[in-house]
């Protein structure tokens, strides 16, 4: 049987046909997860980066390009079907768009490709809004967030101010860094992913996060939140392949519930507060801390976005070297696991993985990090309390200012009062206290 023949160039045209795949022999790469949905992720990715190196880098990108996808369907009965359906499709949106962000972040394709093929992505307990379910890459590089239609939707409605935006700024932005989105259909079920750098460091733990909006209406965690999340069945499966996929995602969430002692809960505005927290930066990091902020939620305001957060992570440097002989132990414990946790968790890495050479010609000592990789970290300025590295950058960017947020606006006022700190409040009125709010916690 012959494979597709037609190269990535007249795939991601705005209309593009699905093209099958057929494979004689399984002479591919394999992919083996313990999510099968992760499997074809992976495959999707090696597959997308290696079409893409065929297709050479434009000029400058067109209209066109930011309304293409590229799609696949494959059908193998050759694969282990315990660990790659027979049946799927991938779909890539606006290749050459994310292929130019990724450049502009300074992420070469080749250490993208190898990050979230070589090794199965490491599922996370830890939840985003609305129940939204995250992965990070085995090298804790890159996080793999679900989402939903109306989320890729609001993506493309973003998508070439935020090209355009990362191009002025040259990339020195707090906002998420989109660096894929993609389509899984696997028996019939549809799954959207996007991929983003991770907030956090791939090396330090983070012992504290916070989720700070510059509200102080209900915004402080709850004991639930605070504690392990039982399993959740969900819907019932509409099929075999997903009564299986749903099977693996409760044995992985009751897993990281009794691993728990490494999944942190996230705290909110009144926690911050309460705990007297600040962020102790010097003057020049300060400043350009805020510039880059201001900047970023002005450009939100302008797209009618709210009910973003900023995330902190806290790495408490001499807690983190107390800790390093034990966690180098449980490294070595980990084997041939797939991975534990995300967010700081350890991971079972390869020996010849990125982590593991990154900076091989210069060791990293306790609290120092490269700056090139971690970057949204700050270190603690010298009269701190204690030495700490921040890692500070601005999520969930893709919420809009619509007739449901009005709705909501208008019942919390009711609620609350006219005066009360709601989060939910026009984008104009959401930037400005954000950032007012995060000037205060800066010291």
């Amino acid at each position: 049987m012959a494979s597709a023949a037609s190269s990535l160039a007249s795939a991601i045209a705005s209309k593009t046909k699905t093209k099958k795949k057929h494979f004689v022999s399984q002479k591919v790469k394999l992919f083996r997860a313990s999510d099968p949905l992760l499997s074809v992720l992976m495959w999707g990715v090696n597959h997308s980066i290696n079409e893409l190196s065929h297709i050479q880098i434009p000029v400058m990108l067109m209209p066109d390009d930011f309304k293409a996808n590229s799609k696949i369907k494959v059908d193998n009965h050759l694969f282990n079907k315990e660990n790659m359906p027979s049946h799927f499709k991938f779909k890539e949106y606006c290749p050459l768009v994310f292929r130019n962000l990724r450049e502009r972040f300074a992420i070469d394709d080749q250490e993208y490709q190898n990050s979230l093929t070589r090794s199965a992505p490491i599922p996370s307990d830890a939840q985003g809004r609305s129940g939204a379910r995250f992965h990070t890459s085995y090298n804790k590089k890159y996080v793999i967030k679900i989402i939903t239609s109306e989320d890729v939707a609001e993506m493309h409605n973003i998508l070439k101010k935020y090209h355009q935006y990362i191009v002025e700024c040259h990339g020195n932005t707090l906002l998420p860094q989109f660096l894929g989105m993609y389509r899984l259909t696997v028996d019939g079920d549809e799954t959207y992913m996007i991929v983003t750098r991770n907030v956090f460091s791939h090396r330090l733990l983070v012992h504290k996060k916070y989720d700070l909006k510059g509200s102080t209406v209900a915004r402080e965690a709850s004991d639930k939140e605070k504690q392990p999340r039982p399993p959740d069945d969900g819907a019932p499966p509409k099929s075999r392949m997903s009564q299986k996929l749903q099977t693996i995602r409760i044995a992985t969430r009751f897993y990281c519930a009794i691993r728990h002692t490494k999944e942190l809960p996230t705290y909110k505005d009144n926690d911050f507060i309460n705990d007297g927290q600040k962020i102790y930066v010097d003057e020049e990091s300060k400043k350009v801390f805020l510039e880059k902020l201001k900047n970023d939620v002005e450009f939100l305001a302008q797209l009618k976005l709210m009910d973003y957060s900023l995330l902190v992570g806290l790495h408490d440097v001499e807690q983190g070297e107390q800790e390093q002989p034990e966690e180098e132990s449980e490294d070595n414990d980990a084997g041939e696991e797939e991975g534990t946790e995300s967010d700081g968790g350890v991971t079972g890495t390869p020996p010849d993985s990125p982590s593991n050479t990154l900076d091989s010609n210069k060791p990293l000592g306790p609290g120092e990090f490269d700056p090139n990789v971690d970057v949204y970290a700050i270190r603690s300025h010298e009269h701190a309390p204690k030495k700490e590295v921040y890692f500070m950058a601005i999520i969930d960017i893709l919420t809009p200012y619509d007739a449901k947020k009005k709705a909501a606006h208008a019942a919390k006022t009711v609620k609350h009062g006219a005066g009360a700190e709601i989060s939910t409040v026009n984008p104009e009125q959401y930037s400005k206290r954000f950032y007012d709010f995060i000037t205060t916690i800066l010291s």
